[in-house]
């Protein structure tokens, strides 16, 4: 199209011009109308292809969706591992600490008791082993002796003759 401007462009330049004005004018609207035919075209096929551009474009979109998805949850996972064994170093050191503090507490209270004279539940225990040996030395001197109430109950029988032979 382009040479074809410029060889009219040349003849124009001739002496017989004249003619070559209207295959010049002639030319140029040809070329404006292969032009805009052209656009039309190209606007027809992006038209056309724009669907199939916009189904691409959605296809990817989800693809790195789920790519940005699954590194997300990886962080997120790392994360939440790092601040679980965080927070069980917490805890037990925590712990560790309580334990420390109930051990001063007993300790303390273990000595104003004593302080008082509050006996310890191991002097009650011990207390309580030794009376439990009395009461057994106690029943197995009793077994050999005659109980007190039969003794008594047999004494009062024989003194009701007695009192009957006086009168």
């Amino acid at each position: 199209m382009v040479k074809k401007l410029k060889s009219i462009a040349e003849k124009k330049s001739s002496p017989a011009g004249g003619l070559l004005e209207g295959e010049l004018a002639k030319s140029v609207k040809e070329s404006a109308q292969q032009i805009w035919l052209a656009g039309m075209g190209a606007f027809a096929k992006a038209q056309e292809e724009g669907g199939k551009v916009f189904e691409t474009l959605v296809k990817e979109g989800l693809s790195l969706q789920k790519r940005t998805q699954g590194l997300a949850e990886e962080k997120i996972s790392e994360v939440t591992g790092k601040m679980t064994a965080m927070a069980d170093t917490v805890t037990a050191k925590a712990g560790q600490n309580w334990d420390k503090l109930e051990a001063i507490f007993e300790a303390r209270t273990a000595k104003a008791m004593a302080k008082l004279g509050v006996p310890t539940a191991k002097d009650v225990e011990a207390l309580a082993k030794r009376v439990d040996a009395l009461a057994a030395t106690v029943a197995k001197l009793n077994k050999g002796a005659v109980p007190a109430k039969k003794a008594a109950a047999k004494a009062p029988a024989k003194r009701a003759p007695r009192k009957a032979a006086a009168a």
